[in-house]
């Protein structure tokens, strides 16, 4: 199923310091004037700049987004209710339970944040791009000092040392999501909603104040590439399905029946919303733009119910 593409989402979004943030370099160099730690940076606009690694952003989203499904899920298979919803633990799973598995099992059988983020035995479907800065002028960079502290002795274990902060300017970068239910949307919105507010941060040091961001909502486009706009009407070229120009679409409804229950997308899986769909450029595809943050704000909400309804239908709770 996932050889082809039936839907996909690309999120528009900014990332503003609230405070010192700092995604560390992979390396020291031999120039004594600079930070023992220096801030990851490349070349961008013409000249060489910090930016936010898609990587590490994607590693940061997991993790929360892994999180949040463990506090209303389960944080192991269940291996009577393949369809619970569950987190694992990515660095201590050995994934005895996806081997000599078809394509369709291995979907099925991973854990709900391995099917959006890939595991050992099926891709990612999600891929977020580096974040840049929108006017490097706006970019502040400042240094500071630092020491370990020995927990024993209370004396400095090491240091002191210097580190390169970013306090100000804002990170541009944009998420993709291919294939996806309504549910899976809606965790990614938790996902930004939590951030925005604190929850977890970016980079080095986040236990000591570093880290923390505002997410900037730009904008929010969904598009479903095998399908064409007809009378206010969204028509699935090949499929046969068609829906109101104002419907969000999850996977399962561009799905057969039998290959919708082989990987445990669910049916009828849409929302209505505000936004008349368009047709892609060509003519060919369908498109749902969402603008500006309370737009795009709308936009989770909706898909935020579909993750409700995906949690309350899990019928085997977590009992510790």
């Amino acid at each position: 199923m996932h050889k082809r593409l039936v839907n996909q989402c690309t999120i528009d979004f900014s990332l503003i310091p609230c405070g010192p943030i700092l995604i560390k370099s992979g390396r020291e160099g031999a120039d004594p004037t600079k930070p023992d730690m220096e801030f990851v940076e490349t070349y961008h606009g013409g000249g060489r700049s910090v930016y936010l690694p898609g990587s590490s952003l994607k590693g940061a989203i997991r993790a929360h987004a892994e999180r949040i499904v463990r506090t209303v899920g389960r944080d192991n298979r269940n291996s009577d209710n393949p369809n619970s919803l569950w987190a694992n633990d990515p660095l201590n799973d050995n994934y005895d339970y996806l081997k000599n598995k078809s394509g369709y099992e291995l979907y099925k059988l991973s854990s709900f944040t391995d099917q959006m983020f890939g595991n050992t035995s099926i891709a990612s479907r999600i891929r977020i791009e580096d974040a840049y800065p929108v006017d490097s002028q706006s970019v502040k960079l400042e240094e500071r000092n630092g020491v370990a502290i020995d927990r024993v002795f209370g004396s400095v274990a090491v240091g002191p040392f210097n580190y390169q902060v970013c306090t100000a300017g804002e990170f541009r970068t944009k998420l993709h999501l291919k294939n996806f239910s309504l549910a899976q949307l809606g965790l990614i919105g938790l996902v930004l909603r939590d951030l925005d507010e604190g929850w977890f941060g970016l980079g080095f040091a986040k236990s000591r104040g570093l880290g923390s961001v505002e997410v900037k909502l730009n904008q929010a486009v969904v598009q479903y590439p095998g399908c064409v706009v007809e009378n206010q009407r969204i028509r699935s070229l090949g499929g046969g399905g068609e829906w109101q120009d104002n419907q969000l679409l999850g996977a399962g409804v561009f799905l057969a029946e039998a290959e919708r229950e082989r990987y445990g997308f669910p049916a009828n899986d849409m929302q209505d919303t505000p936004v008349r769909a368009e047709s892609m450029a060509l003519g060919f595809g369908v498109q749902l733009k969402w603008r500006g943050k309370e737009q795009v704000q709308d936009l989770f909400m909706r898909a935020v119910r579909a993750w409700c309804q995906r949690v309350e239908a899990d019928s085997s709770p977590y009992v510790a």
